[in-house]
């Protein structure tokens, strides 16, 4: 009978403990990277965390049809900044600030006597109301005043302590000087009154708040100088100027952000905290 030879057949060891051990630990490598595969994205923080929350937001519909919006706050919690960009791209909460031709500010924009945008003395630094005396903002810092001063230059300011104020220029509103207040506003060449437009604004009441004011509906500057006296602190107003407007006309808060028509804008009132 012939012998039939079978193959070798080797019959594996008994798995060491360091083979089990290093199937274990592979193991346990190829679940925690499915687990984090599987893991929903940790949400990005929140960039309005460390953006001021000393102010109040406000929106009101007047009864002419003007919708506007308010950021209420203390005259010590604001600057002047210049910018170069639209108020909803920059850094700070606020609303745009005066007038400006390309990268020139063409009204008063100065806090301790150093103009937002360059030297004192220069033109387009924000030192002047330019070709104009025009109504002008002031916060005197050391009696806590606010008022509004028709002057073209900042050295003609009256402030009791010049390291220790802000000045915006804007268009006098003269609000409580209704019979006048267009004549006023002529004089100091209000740009487009009569227009339909985007406008914006600053004033204060009696008990020293200033609420920075843009509106999202267009209208012209009696109109919109109307909406703001029946809307905010109705008889309490003491006094305000109009700001740049149309376009330029941009607030950004954490409730709300108008970007006018996307321009940048120089300079912008700027909320601190």
């Amino acid at each position: 009978m012939r012998r039939i030879s079978l193959p070798n057949i080797r019959i594996p060891a008994r798995p060491t403990l360091a083979v089990l051990a290093a199937l274990f630990f592979l193991l346990c490598i190829g679940s925690t990277a499915l687990l984090f595969m599987n893991k929903e994205p940790a949400p990005a923080p929140d960039p309005e965390l460390d953006m001021p929350f000393d102010y109040t937001y406000g929106t009101a519909l007047a009864s002419n049809g003007m919708t506007i919006h308010y950021l209420k706050t203390r005259p010590s919690n604001l600057s002047l900044e210049a910018v170069h960009q639209n108020v909803t791209l920059s850094p700070f909460y606020g609303v745009n600030g005066g007038f400006f031709y390309h990268e020139d500010l063409l009204s008063m924009a100065v806090v301790n006597d150093r103009p937002a945008n360059g030297e004192a003395g220069g033109y387009g630094s924000g030192w002047e109301n330019a070709k104009y005396a025009r109504g002008t903002l002031v916060w005197d810092g050391s009696a806590d005043r606010l008022s509004v001063q028709v002057v073209r230059q900042a050295s003609e300011l009256d402030v009791t302590d010049r390291a220790n104020y802000w000045a915006q220029g804007g268009i006098s509103m003269s609000l409580g000087r209704d019979v006048s207040w267009e004549e006023q506003a002529a004089a100091e060449n209000a740009p487009y009154p009569y227009d339909r437009r985007l406008r914006s604004a600053a004033v204060y009441d009696r008990e020293g708040n200033v609420y920075l004011v843009v509106s999202s509906s267009m209208g012209m500057l009696a109109d919109f100088r109307a909406a703001i006296v029946e809307t905010i602190a109705p008889g309490s107003l003491a006094d305000g100027i109009f700001l740049d407007g149309d376009g330029s006309s941009q607030l950004r808060s954490r409730e709300m952000k108008l970007r006018g028509d996307s321009r940048p804008v120089v300079q912008m009132i700027r909320i601190v905290r």
